[in-house]
């Protein structure tokens, strides 16, 4: 690596060495382009003429599956595995033996090492181990750029270079700073160990220190202030004792790494392996497992922190991150997040989301592509991530964010002006919370009211089921922060996609579909007990609003309603302070209660439609298959005659109907929801702004006619959204 070569020389000159210390008759190096192809960079033995000309796609052939599997091949006859696939081209036929390992860095394949023999004979694993170490070495050579001049068009392994990344818009919004890696990557300078078992002995010292400082925290539970959680510090001393690591850690040190190296190899093996199983708690495992190791790096190099706190405009990029992590951040110094995994279901994304943060997950490769301190921007308008961009992409996004922030400097100058259409109708604007973070845009977005206060993300947020006392807690601040506006506390919204890790789950076909809310609710009655009764005693003097969710039949909102008295009665016999009024809602949100509407509105104080679960139930869709979820309109004459009726029998029993979901935060869609009766409506708090501006353009009774006319008609149309942005952009309504 140091001798002064020419890149392909140098390459040449690794694999001739390589073949001749393994008694080996070929040693041939591939690349993984960033088009999925592995492409042969420098042979001993194959036909020379090959190189570069030989490719073989990302899990074709056994080069192709070391790949893919991030796994090595030992095989006595490699013509024999099914994968085998022959490239006339390189003359390998007559050689039978084969030994290979994937070339990784931080997890991520960069290319494949072959060893081959013409003889039928198994590799020793002192052989594999030996193959695996060298691997790591051109590794580091390979992201160093050392392959700079050789690569063909598509390869981005330059740390130096512009890269761009396609993801999934998580949370939206646009940010523009510099790269905080969230686990910061030690670079490992020194490689190879002069005395084996010195390294051995700063190994097992290092640790010795890494088990008593997890001890150390385990100790000191009691301290609010700590960062992590119990049970990921309970994980992290298992790992930390266990055998089979550490055994691993000394054998590639006695291999010649440094205990620093054999740390990195042993963590990015094992990522590797581990990112291709889909259990979720495994890979949840993994993060752990990563966290460890970063900490045993930095406990052998004497870096005890490796965060950065200087950076104001913070991106911060990690492959996955607890919502805990995420607000141990300074709020004003982010500016975005990248994951490399994350959904929109993840914990992370719900508190950044909450934060005002923009999100892009499933950004295959960035941690790897970042360096701390990058200039990076998150698109988290069209699901995008570029890393060192050029100048002028930068000043294109940095043009668009001062176009947003004109644009929430316009809204905010409506946000106490009240909500009355040009007509004259008046139309209440509450917003969706969950998190103490979310209350001071209560006042910064103008909202009138929390229209639903989300209490299962401070379960989902925590690491053991919270005391009473803590819910109460929250509550309370909630209700303080409020003041005199009002606030509707969903109950218990758990099972589904939103798993509780101290909750046993059960395996279930069709989750969302299965044993959550409500339903789980009724079965647990301590569960929903316990949460009603530290919501009336947060209440106390004060209106206190309880929804349930998932309410399926007038049978179950009976029962839900029985346990509301049984603690209202435990309240007086106890010599507590009641709520001044406790008011019922139930949450509309399947079908089958569309057929009970004047038995159900009867039991209730107030109702609010989930327009998600509600559409994604109506239309059998999944809102997470992309195949599938834009097939189908919210805005159909259908689901909007279904809306109606729910507003019907509201009417027809003095019960209010509020709508909070993702369908009452776009203007053009509050513009039918007010047309068909809509009076209250609760949104995200970014979302009051725009919807706010349109309302007061718009009159109610002109739109009104255009959506009965559809909804009348005996040949609808599929999706009112053309005709409505019409009829907007002729009368100046802001959508």
């Amino acid at each position: 690596m140091a001798d002064t070569l020419d890149r392909q020389a140098r390459l040449d000159k690794i694999v001739q060495l390589i073949a001749e210390n393994m008694v080996a008759e070929v040693c041939s190096l591939y690349v993984l382009r960033a088009d999925s192809v592995l492409e042969l960079y420098a042979t001993e033995g194959l036909n020379p003429g090959s190189v570069h000309l030989a490719q073989l796609q990302l899990g074709q052939g056994l080069v192709g599956t070391i790949a893919a599997t991030a796994r090595p091949l030992n095989l006595s006859q490699a013509q024999d595995h099914p994968a085998f696939t022959y490239l006339p081209e390189t003359g390998e036929e007559i050689y039978k033996s084969f030994l290979g390992v994937p070339i990784l860095r931080a997890g991520r394949t960069l290319g494949v090492l072959v060893v081959q023999n013409k003889s039928a004979r198994q590799y020793r694993e002192e052989e594999s181990e030996a193959l695996e170490t060298v691997a790591m070495v051109v590794a580091e050579m390979i992201a160093a750029g050392g392959l700079e001049g050789l690569q063909r068009p598509g390869v981005t392994l330059d740390l130096s270079r512009p890269v761009s990344f396609e993801g999934v818009t998580l949370s939206d919004g646009i940010g523009l700073g510099r790269v905080v890696l969230h686990e910061p990557r030690v670079v490992v300078t020194n490689l190879f160990n002069e005395h084996a078992e010195d390294e051995v002995l700063r190994l097992n010292d290092a640790l010795a220190e890494l088990r008593l400082s997890i001890e150390n925290m385990l100790a000191r539970r009691d301290i609010a202030a700590e960062g992590e959680h119990r049970a990921v510090l309970e994980a992290y001393r298992m790992f930390a004792h266990d055998r089979g690591w550490v055994r691993r850690l000394e054998e590639a040190v006695r291999n010649g790494l440094t205990a620093e190296a054999a740390v990195e190899k042993v963590q990015s093996d094992m990522r590797a392996r581990m990112m291709h199983l889909t259990d979720p708690y495994i890979r949840e495992r993994m993060h752990d497992f990563d966290d460890l190791a970063n900490r045993l790096l930095r406990q052998l190099i004497g870096r005890v922190d490796g965060a950065i706190d200087e950076i104001d405009d913070a991106i911060v990029i990690a492959r996955n991150m607890g919502a805990a992590q995420l607000l141990d951040y300074r709020r004003e110094r982010l500016r975005g997040l990248v994951l490399e995994e994350g959904a929109a279901t993840s914990h992370v994304v719900i508190v950044a989301r909450a934060l005002g943060i923009p999100v892009v997950g499933q950004v295959t490769g960035a941690v790897s592509m970042a360096e701390n301190g990058d200039m990076a921007i998150v698109d988290g308008e069209d699901g995008q991530v570029h890393l060192r961009p050029m100048s002028d992409v930068a000043e294109t996004y940095a043009d668009r964010i001062d176009f947003r922030t004109r644009r929430r400097e316009r809204y905010a100058g409506l946000r106490d002006k009240p909500c009355v259409t040009r007509d004259g109708v008046r139309i209440d604007l509450q917003m969706n919370a969950g998190l103490l973070v979310d209350l001071p845009q209560l006042a910064e977005a103008g909202a009138e009211g929390i229209g639903l206060f989300r209490t299962e993300l401070q379960f989902m947020v925590a690491s053991t089921m919270p005391r009473a006392s803590d819910q109460q807690r929250l509550y309370t601040a909630v209700l303080d922060a409020a003041g005199d506006k009002p606030v509707t506390f969903r109950t218990l919204d758990v099972g589904g996609d939103k798993l509780l890790p101290y909750l046993a789950q059960l395996q279930e076909e069709n989750p969302a579909l299965g044993y959550r809310a409500v339903r789980l609710a009724l079965d647990r009655p301590g569960l929903m007990r316990t949460q009603l009764r530290a919501l009336m005693k947060a209440a106390a003097g004060r209106e206190l609003r309880i929804m349930f969710p998932m309410i399926t039949d007038a049978a179950e909102l009976r029962a839900a309603r029985e346990l509301v008295d049984l603690e209202r009665a435990h309240l007086h016999r106890f010599g507590h302070e009641s709520p001044k009024a406790v008011k019922i809602g139930a949450m509309i949100e399947v079908p089958g209660l569309l057929y009970q509407l004047d038995e159900v509105m009867a039991l209730l104080d107030f109702a609010s439609v989930g327009s998600n679960d509600l559409f994604q139930f109506f239309n059998a869709v999944d809102r997470g298959n992309p195949r599938v979820a834009n097939r189908f309109s919210d805005l159909s004459p259908a689901f909007l005659r279904a809306l109606k009726d729910i507003v019907d029998a509201g009417h027809r029993h003095d019960v209010p109907v509020t709508l909070c979901g993702e369908m009452a935060g776009r203007p053009i869609a509050t513009m039918a929801l007010v047309a068909i009766g809509f009076r209250s409506i609760s949104m995200a708090p970014p979302s009051i702004g725009p919807v706010k501006s349109m309302l007061l353009e718009l009159d109610v009774g002109a739109v009104r006619a255009i959506v009965e006319r559809h909804l009348a008609s005996q040949a609808p149309m599929a999706d009112l959204k053309a005709e409505l942005a019409d009829f907007a952009r002729a009368g100046g309504v802001p959508i």
